[in-house]
């Protein structure tokens, strides 16, 4: 096969006939079809070629596009349990005041049934004592309150004020191990004292008659007796009855009405003359 050129042809006779044949060939390409084959085969032949090169540039744009990716997912993340902290905060908040809304309606529907004039108090402390059951109210001397004046909530008697500041009381409730109330079986009328023994869920009758006409699920009320509380407020239920024929006095024990431990809100209870200093014991 001979040469294209030969030894003795210069450069730019070699640059020419090169430039022609592209010419010729680009001509062909344009207006013929005859260089299609050549062309399909040759764009086979160099896609990898073209895959190839681009690799670094794709590998980069991936590598940069995932380390992006997992900065905004972490930021996203912690965006996200930031938001949910708040909203649970805001959920606990709102069933707080969901619940303390239910116990307010409860204490105002009570005070349409309580013909005395009353004034809402709230439970700001508690005697660290376990043996002690007393609780702090938030009002005192400058709202008229005074000593041996009645306590309750929404469902039944909490206590009495046994101590009286300018801003604060303190009330001896009646599951307290010193303290006895009157009361009356609201059935049949039959009197009887209750004394706490310092549980928030018990009191005891005492001294009671295995003959006396009481059962379970009876309800026991404040006999006015003893002046110490207004005449007709729950006290108790009658949870279990015990008579033994060979004891001279059946064992009672009733389960406190008002939520004891529970309460917030409270009710004081402003009914008739205001009691003397001495009427402060619960016995």
């Amino acid at each position: 096969m001979k040469p294209l050129f030969r030894k003795g042809t210069s450069a730019a006779s070699r640059v020419m006939s090169f430039a022609v044949v592209a010419l010729v060939l680009i001509l062909l390409s344009v207006f013929t079809d005859l260089l299609a084959p050549v062309r399909a085969r040759l764009g086979n032949v160099s896609a990898p070629l073209y895959w190839l090169v681009d690799l670094p540039r794709t590998v980069l744009e991936w590598g940069q596009e995932g380390i992006r990716s997992r900065s905004s997912l972490v930021e996203e993340n912690a965006s996200m349990r930031a938001q949910l902290l708040i909203h649970e905060r805001k959920l606990q908040q709102m069933a707080v005041l969901a619940a303390e809304n239910v116990r307010l309606r409860e204490l105002l529907n009570s005070t349409a049934m309580v013909t005395d004039r009353v004034l809402v108090a709230e439970l700001i402390g508690v005697s660290p004592d376990p043996l002690v059951h007393r609780v702090i109210i938030n009002k005192g001397a400058s709202d008229g309150v005074y000593v041996g004046q009645p306590l309750l909530d929404a469902a039944g008697l909490m206590g009495q004020v046994v101590e009286v500041s300018r801003y604060s009381s303190q009330v001896l409730l009646i599951t307290d191990s010193t303290h006895a109330l009157p009361v009356q079986v609201n059935r049949n009328g039959v009197r009887t004292v209750v004394e706490g023994i310092g549980d928030f869920h018990r009191l005891n009758i005492r001294h009671l008659s295995n003959t006396v006409d009481i059962r379970v699920g009876d309800l026991l009320v404040s006999s006015g007796l003893g002046q110490l509380f207004p005449v007709g407020y729950p006290v108790a239920e009658v949870i279990e009855v015990e008579r033994d024929p060979g004891e001279p006095f059946a064992r009672v024990t009733a389960r406190p009405q008002a939520q004891l431990n529970r309460s917030r809100h409270v009710l004081l209870v402003f009914s008739g003359e205001i009691p003397v200093e001495d009427s402060a014991g619960g016995n």
